[in-house]
């Protein structure tokens, strides 16, 4: 009896001692920042691919014909990727999840419905859904990192007005540059290793920095060019983002986050995406190859159709008023369509139905339409 109760008693004390391992280990996963999680992850990913390659490198995945080369890579299989899958039919897939799953799992703020764009940040990276403490981590690590170094607040100060708010973009992400860790840590020699640590600093400061640049940006352009407000470690990025901007409004943040997450990705192999791996495929620094991301962005191919979206709508409303009627609008596009021209804004390179995206736009802002009919 004495025996089997000893024997009781240290299995029970193994057990103890297992489960408060495997706490320590789960604490230590939730508490570790995201450059130690990707630490963690990065060698077994490498390990993965060096193992794939290894039994279909030479597997061939597609025949290339001569329209496909002079129809810019459409229907090409030339990229790998992981961080999101575009279905013609479903649409976005951020690793797995659909933006209503997202919208879900995914960290929200205090008080607030729509998830955080840091969480989807961790989600690419890491393939996991975050906790909100880890969310919270790197919203304090992007306010940290936000300040722009003076030449670059100069640079914005002094573009003329006339200059497009995409170009100003552009020029300000390559003059920073100068800050670039890991351009200075390659001019240094450093190992082939530690590439991805000096790119993933570079990263993070370029993220941090954008809201402010795309603040003053704004503020210069289509406000009186006042000072941007300070950042506020102990609020998201989003939030930072739109007070910088100058709106204080709840609702406004939300629809921010919202539309920051929702527009994190979109398979890789778009202009944007395709242009910056591309250049940092030169090695060159995160700052230069996002540089010339947005110059593929800035085309009306690409980006720049947003805002023809709104050129479009600021002319009908124009010619047909504030309070048109249906048959009004209908005539105003249908003129447009006879001449010759397209209504930017519908049709998609990809999708056969409607954007999912669009679809979780228009959700949001229905309580906001239901109210401006009401009042009215």
């Amino acid at each position: 009896m004495m025996q089997f109760t000893r024997k009781a008693i240290s299995i029970s004390r193994d057990l103890t001692c297992r489960n408060v391992f495997r706490q320590l280990s789960l604490t230590s996963v939730v508490s570790a920042s995201l450059k130690d999680i990707m630490a963690d992850l990065i060698p077994k990913e490498q390990a993965k691919v060096a193992s794939f390659r290894k039994e279909f490198g030479t597997t061939k995945v597609g025949d290339v014909t001569v329209d496909m080369m002079y129809g810019g890579m459409r229907g090409i299989k030339g990229l790998v990727t992981e961080t999101s899958v575009l279905d013609i039919n479903e649409g976005i897939r951020f690793r797995g999840l659909s933006i209503p799953d997202c919208q879900k799992q995914l960290p929200k703020a205090p008080g607030g419905q729509e998830p955080l764009p840091e969480g989807i940040f961790f989600l690419l990276l890491t393939g996991k859904v975050p906790t909100k403490a880890q969310v919270d981590n790197i919203s304090k690590e992007f306010a940290s990192r936000a300040d722009l170094p003076s030449h670059v607040l100069n640079m914005l100060d002094s573009f003329p007005s006339s200059l497009h708010p995409m170009s100003q973009l552009v020029a300000a992400c390559a003059a920073l540059n100068s800050e670039s860790k890991f351009a200075r840590a390659y001019s240094q020699g450093i190992k082939k290793s530690v590439y991805w640590e000096y790119v993933y600093e570079d990263s993070m400061d370029l993220i941090a920095k954008l809201p402010t640049v795309a603040s003053i940006i704004y503020r210069n352009l289509y406000r009186d060019g006042t000072s941007v407000a300070a950042i506020d470690s102990n609020t998201d990025w989003s939030h930072n983002f739109c007070r910088m901007l100058g709106y204080e409004d709840p609702g406004f943040t939300e629809m921010m986050r919202l539309y920051l997450t929702f527009h994190c990705d979109h398979e890789g192999g778009n202009v944007s995406a395709h242009s910056c791996h591309l250049v940092g495929s030169a090695l060159s620094d995160p700052y230069l190859s996002f540089a010339a991301s947005m110059c593929g962005l800035a085309g009306p191919l690409h980006g720049l159709a947003n805002q023809e979206v709104l050129v479009f709508l600021n002319k009908m409303q124009e010619k047909v008023g504030k309070n048109p009627t249906d048959e009004n609008v209908k005539q105003y596009v249908m003129d447009t369509l006879n001449s010759g021209q397209v209504i930017p804004g519908y049709g998609h390179a990809v999708l056969r139905k409607t954007d999912p995206r669009f679809t979780c736009a228009q959700e949001f802002v229905k309580d906001t339409f239901q109210m401006i009919l009401y009042t009215n």
